[in-house]
């Protein structure tokens, strides 16, 4: 009898797939996010587990696992970083992102509210304004209306690259976002860093309704974090920047993966 672990994919073959149509139906009123950490291996079990229960995975371009390219951009002195460092309540990050299966590329900002909610405006840009956004005229448009920061200050810092798995509950009251494979490069430093076999999985459920995927995560004594990976990343690859605030978010890291986290 084969009794040899997993793959991610094979745990996948389990699951009914959603597609993206049906995703936007998917309308999370009274959103609570939370991250937790975990890894690869510990990733399968939950995976049978959610199958189990009913979840479905999201299917784009005939796949269960996408892979996401994200490119964050700051002020020269890193403010949008340090503004997350010190705790600064209201706050911003700017990103371009290709989904590398399609090809689509957008800009998008993220605004942190004084009472803890996240929201996010996007929109479509060409591929090529990936690494620099300020030709592309919906970009701009984009930032004039919404950043904090003129787009003129705005520059590349720290470029992630993930695989994410994307589930849904059966009920539609919560989304699963599960990003492994997570590598980091640093535009400004040319440092690269790696989390290994790290798992960062993001819970967005109603908060009205009971999670069938918390109690699934506390079986597999998954604990919640927070988490950026903007700022580990930064982190891990610029020793320059102020990082007090995030050593013991890397020491968490390296704790659960039995593996010091080091610049490549």
């Amino acid at each position: 009898m084969n009794t040899s672990p997993k793959t991610l994919e094979q745990a996948l073959d389990s699951f009914s797939p959603i597609h993206l149509g049906e995703m936007d139906s998917i309308k999370l009123m009274n959103r609570i996010d939370t991250k937790f950490l975990t890894t690869e291996q510990t990733l399968v079990g939950i995976l049978e587990d959610a199958a189990r229960q009913g979840y479905r995975a999201l299917e784009t371009e005939g796949t269960k696992i996408s892979s996401y390219d994200s490119l964050y951009y700051d002020t020269p002195g890193r403010q949008m970083f340090l503004d997350h460092h010190n705790r600064r309540l209201v706050r911003q990050k700017v990103r371009t992102r290709t989904y590398v299966g399609s090809g689509q590329t957008f800009l998008e900002i993220k605004r942190k509210n004084n009472h803890g909610r996240t929201k996010k405006k996007r929109t479509e840009i060409a591929a090529a304004a990936f690494k620099d956004f300020h030709a592309d005229a919906s970009g701009m448009a984009l930032l004039e209306k919404y950043c904090a920061f003129p787009a003129d200050s705005l520059s590349p810092v720290l470029e992630t690259l993930f695989r994410r798995i994307t589930l849904v509950n059966a009920a539609r009251t919560e989304r699963l976002t599960i990003d492994t494979a997570l590598s980091f490069v640093n535009h400004r430093t040319g440092h690269e860093a790696s989390l290994r076999d790290a798992v960062i999985i993001e819970l967005k459920q109603d908060g009205r309704a009971a999670s069938e995927m918390r109690g699934i995560l506390l079986g597999h004594r998954v604990k919640p974090i927070r988490v950026s990976k903007y700022c580990i990343g930064e982190t891990l690859t610029d020793e320059t920047v102020k990082h007090n605030r995030f050593k013991l978010k890397i020491r968490t890291i390296e704790k659960v993966i039995n593996k010091k986290l080091t610049t490549i």
